[in-house]
C-alpha cells in the first residue's frame, strides 16, 4: 500500500482531492498537513477535518505555516467563498488537529518510512520548504512529490504567467524543486478542457452519498465564480487532477521531463516557472544537466470523471 501525506490549504477543490486519497483503498493516508493559502490556517484545518469526517477517515491533521516564507498572504474568497467551502455552513468538524506541528510530522514520517512517503502538495509549498530547511537529509528520502502548481504550458491564474500556489510563495516552490527527488507537476492548464464536474454531474452528486452531497455544496461558490467569469456551468478541480495523477497512473497520458526554474525576483515574473523541456535545444541555456520534474501535458478526462464519480457515489465512504 502506498503511503501519502497530503499538504493542503483546503478549499473546495482541495477537498475533492482529499476525498480521492481518503476513499481510495490503495492509499495509506498517513496524515494531512495544513498551510495557509486559499483561506487562513484555522479555516483550512477545519475544512480538512470536515472533509475527512464525511469520508469516514480518521487520518490525523497537523497545523503548518500561517504565512509564506517572506511575503504577505493572499486569500481567494471570491473564488471559493469566505470559508473556502461555498459558505453553506457545512464546516462543523467533531475532531481537532493534532498538537504536533506539520513539519515535525512530515520529517518523522519520512524518517520512519524512508523512500516510501509520497507528498501530494496542493497549496503553497511553505511547509515542504520549511521541512527542507529543517532537515534536508531526511527530506531527500521522500519517494515522490506530486504538485498542483504552475500554469503548466498555459496561462496563470494569479498573474498572466504565475499560478496561485506558486505565486503565494515562490521561494518555497523553488526550494522544493531544488530538493533533487522525483517531482511530478500538474499545471493549471490541465483544467482548460472539459475535465471537472458539469451541471449534470453536480446534480447527480446532490442526490448521492454523504461525501457527494458535501462536495456539491462545497463547490457552489466555485461554480458561481465560473458562471460569472467564464460563462460555464462547470466546476474545475485542479487539485483533484493532481491527486488523480498520483493515485491512478493510467490517468496521465503524456508528460515531459523539464528543467524547471522558479522566478523569485520581485516584479512581473514573480512566481513564473520556466520549463526547459528535454529534447529541445535552447540557445540561451544549451547545457541542462538536470531535469528536476516531470510536467504533465495530457490526461484522460473520461477516466477521471468515471473514477471520481464512482468513488463519491459509494455510500458513506470508508469506515472510520
Amino acid at each position: 500500500m502506498r503511503r501519502f501525506i497530503v499538504d493542503t490549504d483546503t478549499a473546495s477543490d482541495d477537498a475533492a482531492a482529499l476525498m480521492i486519497a481518503a476513499l481510495s483503498e490503495e492509499i495509506d493516508l498517513l496524515g494531512v498537513t495544513i498551510v495557509a493559502g486559499n483561506v487562513g490556517l484555522k479555516q483550512a484545518t477545519d475544512n480538512a477535518l470536515m472533509t475527512l469526517e464525511v469520508c469516514g477517515s480518521d487520518a490525523p491533521v497537523y497545523l503548518g505555516a500561517k504565512r509564506p516564507l517572506f511575503r504577505e498572504r493572499h486569500e481567494t474568497i471570491s473564488v471559493h467563498g469566505k470559508d473556502g467551502m461555498g459558505d453553506c455552513d457545512i464546516i462543523h468538524p467533531k475532531r481537532s488537529p493534532e498538537e504536533k506541528r506539520a513539519v515535525e510530522f512530515i520529517l518523522e514520517q519520512v524518517e520512519r518510512y524512508p523512500n516510501e512517503v509520497e507528498l501530494v502538495v496542493l497549496g503553497p509549498a511553505t511547509n515542504i520548504a520549511l521541512a527542507i530547511l529543517t532537515d534536508r537529509e531526511i527530506m531527500s528520502k521522500v519517494k515522490h512529490i506530486w504538485s498542483m502548481g504552475t500554469p503548466g504550458f498555459g496561462f496563470g491564474n494569479a498573474t498572466p504567467v504565475s499560478e496561485f500556489n506558486v505565486f503565494i510563495d515562490a521561494e518555497a516552490y523553488a526550494l522544493m524543486l531544488d530538493l533533487e527527488i522525483p517531482v511530478t507537476i500538474a499545471g493549471f492548464d490541465l483544467c482548460a478542457g472539459n475535465i471537472g464536474l458539469d451541471r449534470y454531474e453536480l446534480s447527480y452528486l446532490a442526490h448521492g452519498s454523504k461525501p457527494a452531497q458535501f462536495l456539491e455544496q462545497a463547490t457552489s461558490k466555485l461554480l458561481q465564480f465560473n458562471l460569472d467569469t467564464r460563462g460555464v456551468h462547470m466546476v474545475d478541480l485542479p487539485d483533484a487532477i493532481a491527486m488523480a495523477a498520483a493515485v491512478w497512473p493510467e490517468f496521465v497520458q503524456d508528460k515531459v521531463a523539464c528543467h524547471c526554474h522558479c522566478c523569485t525576483e520581485p516584479g512581473h515574473a514573480y512566481g513564473q516557472v520556466i520549463f526547459y523541456q528535454k529534447g529541445r535545444t535552447y540557445e540561451a541555456m544549451p547545457e541542462i544537466s538536470r531535469f528536476n520534474a516531470q510536467v504533465i501535458k495530457k490526461v484522460d478526462e473520461k477516466l477521471f470523471t468515471e473514477r471520481f464519480m464512482d468513488l463519491l457515489m459509494e455510500e458513506g465512504g470508508k469506515e472510520a
